[in-house]
């Protein structure tokens, strides 16, 4: 008996230390890292969507409380400024401030991937298209083109139903994790590097069933079937991506796996401004 309550101490303390790795990679919340939580993090892939969640409620919570305490203040400059447009401005404001909120939750990491991806769409051979995505430089079709997924997340968030946001923000954000464990799943590595060892894992443990069971069942519980729209716009948008980045660099990269995210985030919520009322 000593040793079966051992053995499930054991087992739920390294879920935890798993869930706490995975969350690591994905945020700069300051959990404890060691020199294994990237390997811990390739391994438990199918816990993205879980990290998710969290990231989401967080990110819903951050705009509650905007939409708490920004229109008092937009009313008060209204009395002061009689034409100024407070409702629009009131939402305008917290859309930006939450999707800026999770961009930097998720430490630009994703969004630098993206930025990476762009800059190599177009460009001739793909040596050139590897070193450019290495490089620390921007080119302006990267930034026009990253900043543009940007835009469509923002529009979403500011043309979303607002009694509905605290549901969409958490399943647009486990659907962009689930987008992330498709490409790296579909796809095959381009070359060694990060990119590749999550690919590898992925494709070896065979356990993203569990990811897909997971986002389902939580987008379905909180927004019922438009909730599993908002998946499948998650589970495309993945898919292009690799599709994109195999294109681009020859195989699925780090950064496409990255990519994947910001892009399903803002499709998936641009799809619950559509839809969701």
């Amino acid at each position: 008996m000593f040793i079966y309550h051992e053995d499930g101490y054991m087992l739920k303390m390294k879920a935890i230390k798993a869930f706490r790795d995975v969350l690591s990679f994905l945020t700069i919340i300051p959990l404890a890292k060691n020199e294994e939580f990237i390997v811990s993090s390739a391994d438990y892939m199918f816990l993205f969507p879980a990290a998710g969640a969290l990231i989401g409620l967080l990110a819903a919570v951050y705009f509650e409380v905007c939409a708490l305490l920004l229109p008092p203040l937009f009313a008060f400059a209204k009395s002061i400024v009689t034409f100024l447009p407070e409702t629009f401005l009131a939402k305008t404001c917290i859309s930006a401030m939450t999707l800026s909120f999770l961009l930097v939750l998720t430490g630009l990491q994703h969004f630098d991937g993206l930025v990476d991806l762009s800059n190599a769409i177009g460009l001739g051979k793909k040596e050139d298209k590897q070193a450019i995505a290495h490089a620390w430089t921007v080119t302006h079709k990267g930034a026009v083109l990253a900043l543009a997924v940007e835009l469509v997340a923002f529009l979403g968030l500011a043309f979303s139903n607002l009694s509905r946001m605290f549901g969409t923000i958490i399943v647009a954000e486990v659907s962009a994790k689930l987008a992330m464990v498709t490409t790296a799943w579909t796809g095959k590595p381009a070359y060694k590097g990060l990119g590749s060892f999550f690919v590898e894992k992925v494709r070896k443990r065979k356990r993203h069933v569990i990811a897909y069971a997971f986002t389902a069942t939580v987008a379905y519980l909180i927004l019922g079937v438009n909730g599993l729209w908002m998946v499948i716009v998650g589970f495309l948008s993945g898919i292009a991506m690799e599709r994109l980045s195999t294109k681009v660099f020859g195989g699925v990269t780090g950064d496409g796996i990255g990519a994947a995210n910001e892009v399903a985030r803002a499709f998936a919520l641009a799809f619950g401004a559509l839809v969701i009322r």
